[in-house]
């Protein structure tokens, strides 16, 4: 809590929140009495509430505090879950915990396969790639290709020299991916999978570490993405993310190209040369670049 809500505070300028910038100032952004004064509180309590002592403290104050500090949506949420489950009352919204060998239910994967179009694939919080239907397994076979550990989006961001290539944007790629585990954090702080990935990320990767303890969440749900893949080349496809009710902390993920797009010539090809790699295993990348 009072790492996450320094970093908001630093990130807000007096002239944001409508307040004189007068005199020297020693850190950036908000000082406490100024975030205080905001949420209409004491300053003394509002160090109390920074320092994490959170026992007792109302919906209402947290939501001074969030508007005080311009939390979005995703930070919101955020800080609701860290004042929770500071006081135990966040226990009983953690997902149950999954046999540490989890497979897909025949069911989901007949389900995924019944998507031919489009690429889909099912993962949870901590960015594990779980499942896939054909054309996901294709888009994602860089993410696959790691035969010393299962597939994982975080992993793959920042230990495989090939995601460099595989996202246009890395810088955006690797925000979010930090961003979504950080989300993850504030859910289920007591994920031992997820404490593990994130100490070896930050011990194998400065550019993890640097963006962990930047303290950004975010909501993972719609837009749009670019890719490179090295046989179809440039893809830019909308993603639309579904929780799964038999599965809460699961999300299945499908992504689309526009319709009459060269992203959709692509995809096509995409499917052609999955095809082709399963008929013929030996078959390497179809000559488009």
């Amino acid at each position: 809590m009072r790492e996450f809500l320094t970093s908001r505070r630093a990130k807000i300028t007096p002239q944001q929140a409508g307040l004189p910038a007068a005199g020297q100032r020693r850190v950036p952004g908000l000082r406490r009495s100024e975030v205080a004064a905001l949420a209409g509180m004491s300053v003394e309590y509002y160090a109390k509430l920074e320092r994490g002592s959170l026992a007792g403290v109302s919906a209402g104050v947290l939501d001074a505090i969030a508007r005080a500090l311009r939390l979005d949506d995703a930070e919101r949420a955020h800080l609701l879950r860290l004042a929770h489950e500071a006081d135990g009352s966040n226990a009983i919204l953690r997902p149950r915990r999954r046999p540490q060998q989890w497979s897909v239910r025949p069911s989901l994967q007949w389900s995924l396969d019944a998507i031919t179009t489009a690429p889909a694939i099912v993962g949870n919080n901590r960015l594990d790639l779980l499942a896939a239907n054909h054309l996901g397994r294709a888009m994602y076979c860089d993410v696959y290709s790691d035969p010393t550990h299962p597939p994982n989006f975080a992993r793959f961001t920042f230990l495989d020299a090939a995601a460099r290539r595989f996202y246009p944007d890395w810088d955006l790629a690797a925000a979010m991916c930090v961003a979504n585990l950080r989300t993850a954090a504030g859910k289920n702080p007591h994920d031992k999978g997820l404490h593990d990935l994130v100490g070896e990320l930050s011990t194998r990767s400065d550019e993890f570490r640097r963006r962990w303890g930047a303290h950004n969440v975010r909501t993972h749900g719609t837009g749009v993405k670019g890719f490179h893949h090295h046989v179809v080349g440039d893809l830019t496809l909308a993603y639309e993310s579904m929780d799964l009710r038999a599965e809460p902390d699961l999300t299945m993920t499908l992504y689309t190209a526009e319709p009459g797009s060269p992203s959709e010539d692509a995809l096509r090809l995409l499917a052609s040369w999955a095809a082709s790699r399963t008929s013929d295993p030996s078959a390497q990348a179809l000559p488009t670049e």
